[in-house]
């Protein structure tokens, strides 16, 4: 019996004679045509089989699939293919079975060459680690014969006894046979709900699990004693495809294959190559002709289609085929997808208020006059000369559309609005985890399943090896603190490299700026001259997107290397590692730039006469006369439009797409010209071998994350950044629901109650972005000047004369020797005063060029209103969270009428027993009693019955 389960042989009646024909016609010499011809008479076994998706018998199900390497010469394909269907017929035990080919090498003799000692070392593991999973109660079967040569195929079926004993160890929540009543909504609010649900409906999903349901079934964690109470009538179905492949995955991690002194479970096995890959498979193909009805088909119609970007996801269906985990992120990236749309609306409406306000705007005004004739300081030394500030008065009209007191009140929204999401989500999650059967649900339950990695078994190995050489006792050994210091140093010194590289690569582009600037003044055409900044600052931001793609992918690689150094005991502290340096570095990198123009550029120029130069030649470059909020609006549009386009978009669909080729390509070479395997469809483990393995979720959050960050952080200066996020979340869901459908190959379903370390990370963004908003308001823009000055200076409360008010002057004779311009005379007259941005005292003064009072009084202003708008949306955003429950009523009522439900249940089952017991005790009762009325001989006799009327209940 144990070599009928460990590798499943066919009966003769069920082969089909054909195959046998066949064989012995190649080997005889006969032509192919024949052959094929006898082969098209017969019945397909592939069909049986739904071509993969079943064992060759079509009754056991495939639950996964395991694959390996295995080196054959084409000379005796034909004879190997034959001796291996024989030999895995003819397996006995575990240990004296033949390996796979070895029959093949003793027909053979010389012509077959050896394998090498590697190989038989691989193979002498995948035997015993095969062996022992049959011994855990899973069926397998081999399959060599495949289109991929080179490649064999383990196939795994759990038998129901198995799949029984897992789900109670592991403690999943299956439904029972007990059904009740969802508490719906009266009076107004259940007639708004159908005025609702009418309105929606064709933007719904055509999916019956995305129905809105009436009633639910109770669930309870599987028990093999309480098999009564769940719903058993259909066992093929009673566990699904995603929930069988779950449970065939922990037994693979928690099987062990111990030659030669190795622990290895399947993740070890993975990383030594003795398998190459292990997966569970899709349902079916999701297009073609004849297509049977599956779940990926219907995800791929109603969820990875462009076409339907307007509906709802069905989340249902995708928890139902990929787990818990990939659902609540597609579930998560739903969530802020809808609160954007009120984000962008509102965004578009700022917008526009700055459109339809620039022309009374009275600042731009007054700069675009060319009557006020205002003369300003040279931009660089030298080459550049004297300007009319009226040329840049299509900067400051620009400038108006984003700096206005409307940014203001968008900064305090969008606060509001990151808080109003992160609860909105809560509820959400919370929704899903009564939905899914995750209330009772922890995470401490999961990390019982939570077995080491490969690579830190491989270093407790390799450690324990060590103290055995040195004659030492051990116990268990684990990984300490010192086995992981260099590791940590390594990993401290790279991340301080790596950010001191960002901040290098920021200065040199800061370097090209100011090198261009004063390149492009020696032009002698006006045009030229005017578009200095322009060009400057479109380039500039080109080369910093370019760098940060770049560096985004290259810190991705660096940050897994690092913690891969680390050993990490399990997959959990894994990922958790990962994401945090991961998110450190390419929030540096994307960021940097963007924090260099809000709040250093323009800081620390000096003044004329008295600048500030880097390398005693190249002075710092000074914000335009509007301010650098409109240099940090185009820095921020340009970063986030080409990092979502180029880098999540166009990256997301190409790099998978030439991954795909180049495997084709690859499998292509390999392939055999036999005709009978050209026309034989592949099945169901060959297709999906060729998919991508999938590789986390990481970087789907990560690029999220980043772009959240562009939404919130810097929003006063480019409030149409929640409209691009926008548009391209639409496509990001559909591109990646299209990925994990079509692309990947299916992962394992894992269960997960949250969204982990990310929630974290999001509630941190949304704090900072509360500090970095204020400062950008009070600092970068011109909001806080022009309040103190209508409030202090102006004459008649009015914003005239602001534009005077924040130029100071300088006479052009306190130039330092070589800093004046070479062609003084290039606007047709003599200047003697000139004007620059500053807050300081005048020439004629008698501290001239001090920083004046005007500067403390707006400085002090500044500051109070970080303060200010700090604590008072930090305040509103505490309320927010405050006043909405995490948990919606309607749910905490449904959980505890589920608890209710369920002692109710457990309660009816003990007084069932309690009955049962007291009608045998009366039963014994009565007997005895009818004993003791009759004579002594008949009153043995009586006991002997009694004791066997005992006896009977206990048998029950």
């Amino acid at each position: 019996m144990k070599v009928n389960k460990k590798y499943s042989c066919l009966p003769a009646e069920e082969k089909g004679i054909h195959i046998i024909n066949i064989r012995a016609i190649e080997d005889i010499g006969y032509d192919q045509h024949e052959s094929t011809l006898l082969n098209s008479l017969s019945k397909n076994p592939d069909a049986d089989c739904k071509y993969g998706l079943y064992f060759r018998d079509g009754k056991r199900k495939v639950d996964y699939i395991l694959v390996y390497h295995y080196k054959r010469s084409s000379a005796g394909k034909t004879l190997a293919r034959r001796a291996q269907q024989n030999d895995a017929c003819v397996r006995s035990t575990k240990q004296d079975q033949p390996l796979p080919g070895k029959g093949v090498q003793l027909e053979m003799g010389e012509s077959e060459p050896h394998m090498d000692y590697h190989e038989d070392d691989k193979r002498f593991r995948r035997e015993e680690y095969e062996g022992n999973l049959v011994e855990a109660g899973l069926e397998l079967e081999r399959d060599e014969d495949t289109k991929i040569h080179g490649i064999g195929f383990v196939k795994i079926h759990a038998p129901w006894n198995v799949l029984c004993r897992e789900a109670e160890f592991l403690k999943l929540k299956m439904p029972t046979k007990k059904m009740y009543q969802i508490n719906q909504t009266h009076g107004l609010l259940k007639k708004i709900n159908s005025v609702i649900q009418k309105i929606t409906e064709p933007i719904q999903p055509k999916v019956a699990e995305h129905k809105p349901q009436t009633v639910k079934r109770l669930s309870y964690p599987f028990s093999r004693e309480k098999q009564h109470l769940f719903d058993l009538s259909d066992k093929d179905t009673f566990f699904d495809s995603k929930t069988r492949s779950t449970i065939v995955y922990e037994i693979l991690k928690r099987t062990t294959c111990t030659k030669a002194k190795y622990s290895m479970g399947i993740t070890s096995l993975l990383a030594n190559g003795v398998y190459s890959a292990a997966y569970p498979l899709h349902d079916g193909d999701y297009e073609g002709e004849n297509v049977e009805p599956n779940d990926r088909k219907l995800l791929c119609e109603e969820w990875a289609s462009y076409g339907v970007f307007y509906k709802y996801q069905p989340i249902d269906l995708v928890r139902k085929y990929f787990g818990e985990k990939i659902g609540l992120y597609f579930a998560w990236l739903g969530v802020y997808t809808q609160m954007l749309i009120p984000a962008s609306i509102v965004g578009i409406i700022v917008f526009l208020y700055g459109c339809a306000t620039v022309d009374e705007n009275i600042p731009s005004m007054e700069m675009c006059d060319q009557r006020n004739n205002i003369t300003m300081c040279p931009l660089c030394d030298k080459t550049c000369s004297y300007w009319k500030m009226s040329s840049a008065c299509a900067t400051a009209r620009a400038s108006h559309l984003f700096d206005n007191p409307a940014t203001v009140f968008f900064s305090v929204f969008m606060a509001l609005w990151a808080a109003t999401f992160m609860e909105h989500w809560k509820r959400k999650q919370m929704r899903l985890n009564y939905r899914w059967d995750l209330t009772g649900f922890e995470e401490e339950e999961e990390a019982v399943k939570d077995h080491p990695r490969a690579e830190y078994e491989a270093k407790v190995l390799e450690k324990s090896l060590r103290k055995e050489h040195k004659h030492k006792e051990t116990d268990k050994e684990k990984l300490t603190w010192k086995d992981r210091f260099p590791a940590y140093l390594t990993n401290f010194v790279g991340i301080i490299f790596m950010v001191g590289l960002t901040f290098a690569i920021v200065f040199g582009v800061i370097i090209y700026r100011i090198s261009t600037a004063a390149a492009l003044a020696i032009s002698s055409t006006p045009s030229g001259r005017s578009s200095v900044r322009v060009t400057v600052t479109a380039t500039a931001v080109i080369i910093n997107l370019v760098v940060i793609i770049i560096l985004d992918e290259v810190y991705g690689c660096i940050a897994r290397w690092l913690t891969q150094i680390e050993v990490p005991k399990t997959d959990k502290n894994f990922e958790e590692r990962l994401i945090f340096k991961a998110f450190l570095l390419k929030f540096v990198n994307a960021y940097t730039p963007i924090f260099y123009v809000a709040f250093f550029k323009g800081r620390f120029v000096g003044r004329p006469g008295d600048y500030v130069y880097i390398f005693h030649s190249f002075r710092m470059e000074e914000c335009a006369p509007g301010g650098c909020l409109m240099e940090l609006c185009i820095q921020l549009s340009i970063i986030m439009l080409g990092k979502q386009l180029i880098q999540n978009n166009l990256f997301e669909i190409g790099i998978p797409k030439m991954k795909k080729f180049i495997r084709y390509l690859k499998l292509k070479r390999r392939r055999s010209l036999d005709h009978e395997e050209h026309m034989k469809k592949k099945q169901r483990y060959e297709v999906d071998y060729n998919l991508e393995p999938f590789a986390g979720l990481t970087p789907e959050y990560m690029e999220m994350i980043i772009q959240f960050g562009f939404v919130t952080l810097f929003v006063a200066s480019f409030p149409l950044a929640p409209l691009f996020a926008l548009l391209n979340n639409i496509i990001e869901i559909r591109l990646d629901a299209k990925k994990f459908v079509t692309e990947l190959r299916r992962p394992v379903a894992v269960r997960a109650k949250d969204i982990g370390i990310w929630y974290n990370i999001l509630r941190g963004i949304g704090k900072l972005a509360v500090i970095i908003n204020a400062f950008v308001i009070s600092f970068t823009s011109d909001f806080i000047p022009r309040l103190v000055y209508l409030y202090m200076y102006s004459e008649n409360g009015t914003m005239h004369g602001f534009v005077n008010h924040t130029l100071s002057s300088f006479n052009v004779s306190d130039f330092q020797a070589g800093t004046a311009p070479n062609d003084p005379l290039d606007l047709g007259y003599e200047v003697q005063i000139c004007r620059y941005k500053d807050y300081r005292e005048p020439p004629w003064s008698e501290n001239k060029y001090d920083i004046s009072k005007d500067f403390w009084a707006v400085l002090a202003a500044r500051l109070a209103f970080v303060i200010v708008f700090q604590n008072l949306v930090m305040f509103m955003s505490e309320f927010v969270d405050w006043i909405i429950p995490d948990i919606p009523k309607d749910i905490s009522q449904q959980i505890h009428k589920e608890k209710v439900l369920m002692v109710e249940v457990f309660m009816r089952e003990e007084q069932g027993k309690l009955q049962m017991l007291e009608t045998w005790n009366d039963k014994d009762k009565k007997k005895g009693e009818n004993c003791n009325n009759h004579s002594p001989r008949l009153s043995r006799s009586c006991s002997g019955s009694l004791s066997s009327c005992h006896s009977y209940p206990l048998d029950v």
